[in-house]
């Protein structure tokens, strides 16, 4: 017998559907991002998405360069085991390019 006044399944009070990070992805102060921006293949084109949306974004709260790479950064924690690895090895070359772009030091 569950918990009084908690809803059977562990599911505790969860009445929307869908995911909150997709939801923070799409509807975060940190920028206004293009459509599908994560699902580029180009490591390239991604940073430099990132680097416009950053820099043009009336919602973010911080410096472009801290926005955008909070932004990615975010994007592959939440992914995480579901990530496959050439798709992972893409998004840290974008963090690289992101980097280079902002022309901030490469990590070690």
């Amino acid at each position: 017998m569950p918990a009084k006044g908690r809803p059977p399944g562990g599911k505790r009070g969860r009445q929307q559907t869908g995911r909150w990070s997709g939801r923070v992805t799409r509807e975060s102060d940190a920028l206004d991002l293009e459509e599908s921006v994560f699902k580029k293949s180009d490591p390239v084109a991604i940073a430099r998405s990132l680097k416009h949306s950053a820099e043009h974004s009336k919602r973010r709260k911080s410096e472009p360069y801290r926005s955008a790479m909070s932004m990615l950064t975010f994007y592959i924690n939440r992914a995480g085991k579901n990530l496959p690895a050439s798709r992972r090895r893409t998004l840290e070359r974008a963090k690289d390019e992101l980097r280079r772009l902002f022309h901030r030091p490469t990590a070690a």
